[in-house]
Order: structure tokens, then sequence, then C-alpha cells
């Protein structure tokens, strides 16, 4: 198990510590990246040299290779000690942080680039290849956005649809969510969320929806419970979904205070999700040490495909973008090559 002061900073001033310049940087995400040493991308080789620019050269081949090429990091312009830091600032804070404080308390000088290092890691939030939900799984569909009048039922005119699946413990408690944000409530939409999320075999709890009705048929056991029936409100014979969907409103509108568009609300769904799979961890190190783990694991991604509109948000035009500063702290030691590398280690909270 990675632990602090070892495999990564236990605080905020150890943060600036292990962090002084750009090298310390690199070599942390090449130990993340490669823990059992670098290997040549072209001749497997394992003999090298770094070079003044930070490239890995081979020995054997004359390759050069980046530990930051083909991550999230790809061609960043953004000097990584930024990137610590606002990895630091999303993972440290109980209820994250949003992309104005970002660029406010790091000395961005654009919105965008805040706005667009905070969805690259939101994009690395979701490991390909995650395990899915089992043993006994709610499934419901939640509803973020403002007030509608007029609407009843599950019909909506304005707000955005979000499908909820939550492990449900016993005798109480929660496990691992997975949420998605789908276009409609028909089971054209809701039966390949729950394909995907959730373990065959796995009793899937719904209400009495007839999007549900073919659960079965899908290799599910269906236990289903029709809520104008039952003398219990619906937040008692379904808590896990209730309980997750009051918790993503009220993080939805007290982080980011609503302003999230339909566009790229899976990517809030990601970290939301992200946050609440590790809500048992003690040290908040640890989810900045399993953020930048899962950061160089991800692909590139580049701003253009980040945006559906030029400008993320209607806020004025930003400021001429120009780098951040960072403080430079001394530094003679790096924790993490000190110990047998612990990376690799499976992250069952995905």
């Amino acid at each position: 198990m990675p632990a602090a002061g070892r495999d990564y900073p236990g605080s905020y001033a150890d943060l600036r510590s292990w962090f002084p310049d750009e090298t310390a940087c690199l070599d942390y995400l090449e130990w993340l990246r490669w823990p059992d040493g670098i290997r040549c991308p072209r001749c497997a080789g394992r003999d090298g040299w770094r070079l003044g620019s930070g490239l890995w050269e081979c020995a054997v081949c004359g390759y050069q290779a980046s530990v930051t090429a083909g991550t999230i990091f790809h061609r960043t312009r953004t000097p990584l000690q930024l990137w610590f830091a606002a990895a630091w600032q999303m993972t440290s804070q109980k209820h994250g942080v949003s992309a104005l404080g970002v660029q406010r308390s790091l000395g961005l000088g654009s919105y965008q680039t805040a706005w667009a290092m905070l969805h690259r890691f939101r994009a690395a939030m979701v490991r390909p290849g995650r395990e899915r939900l089992s043993g006994h799984v709610e499934v419901d569909e939640g509803y973020v956005g403002g007030v509608e009048s007029r609407v009843q039922g599950r019909k909506t005119e304005t707000k955005a649809i979000v499908a909820i699946a939550v492990e449900i413990k016993h005798p109480k408690g929660f496990g691992r969510i997975r949420l998605k944000h789908v276009p409609d409530v028909t089971a054209e939409s809701l039966l390949p969320f729950i394909d995907e999320v959730v373990e065959p075999g796995t009793t899937v709890h719904t209400d009495g929806w007839q999007a549900y009705w073919n659960l079965p048929e899908r290799g599910f056991e269906h236990e289903r419970t029709v809520m104008r029936q039952q003398n219990d409100p619906a937040h008692v014979v379904m808590p896990g979904v209730h309980r997750v969907a009051s918790l993503l409103q009220r993080w939805l509108l007290g982080t980011h205070q609503g302003r999230v568009s339909h566009e790229h609300l899976d990517a809030y769904l990601n970290e939301f999700t992200f946050r609440f799979n590790r809500r048992g961890s003690r040290r908040r190190g640890l989810l900045f040490y399993r953020l930048l783990e899962q950061a160089v694991a991800a692909d590139p991604i580049t701003y253009r495909s980040l945006v559906v509109n030029p400008t993320p948000t209607g806020r004025r035009s930003p400021l001429p973008s120009r780098p951040g500063r960072v403080a430079t702290v001394p530094v003679v030691h790096r924790p993490w090559r000190q110990n047998a590398a612990t990376t690799g280690l499976p992250d069952s909270n995905g």
C-alpha cells in the first residue's frame, strides 16, 4: 500500500519540498509510469541516459522518449509544478476546486488553461477496464439543473438526466458508484448503461419503470419495487441512489455554482465518482498519488477535443496567457526513490 512521506506527499509543505523544479516532477512521473525502470518504446532496451532537455535517450537505438509523451501532459507548455499544484488542490480539498479558483491561486493568466487542466485530470479519473459493480446494486435516474414548473413524472425540458448505479452493502452502507449522462429514460439509454457498469448475475434493484423490465433477459437478477404500492417514501426504499443524487446536486451547486453544461457533464460525473469511491481515504495525499498514477496512464487530450464551444463558459474574455509563478524551495531528497516501488498496485475504487 502506498505510504505518506514515502510514495506521496503527506502535506502541502511536503509537496513544495518534494517538487521544487521540473526535474523533480519529471522524475516522479517517470517513477509512476515506469516503476521497473524506463524501457525504450522502440527496441525495449533499458540502457540509456537523460538529456538536458528532460528527454531520455536509448543507448541501443538512439530513440528519445519523454515521460509526458502519450499522457495527459503531452506537449503541455504549462510547468509541471503547476500541474502538480492543481492536482493537489483538486484532491486535497474535500469538495474539489473550480477552474476559477485554480486560475487565481496559481496565478494563471488564462481561465481556459485552468479549465483544460482540470478537465484533463477528470478524464484520467476513469480507468479503462475498471471493475464493474457487483453484489446488490440499486439503479435509478437523477436530474440535475434548475427548477422546472409544470413538468411531471420522468419528463424534463431543461434538466440533464443522470443514470445512477450504487452498490449496496449489507447490513447497511454503500459501496462504489457509477454515473453517466443519458439523453432520456428509455430502455435504449438505460439498459446499455447497466450492461456497461454492472457485472452479469448481479441483483439489480430498480423502481417499477418499464425501461428496466427486460433486465432478466440480459443476465441480471431483477428486484423491482413499484413505488406507488409502498408505504415508505422512495428515499427509504432505495436509499443509495437517492443519497448519491442528493450529494451530486449539492456538489455541483456548491463547488461549481451549477455552471456545468450538459456537454461537459460527464467530466464532472467522473470527478464525483472518483471522490465518492475514495471517500474512506484518510489521507488526501493518497488521492493525489492515485490521480497522477492514472494521469500517466491516460491518453493525450487536446484542448480542441475538450471544448464544444471555443469559450468554455460565458465568462468575459480572459487576460493574455502568461506562465504562473511557482515558489522555489530547496530540496535534495526524493523520497519515492528511497524505497522499493509500490506503484502498479490495483486500485479497486475506480
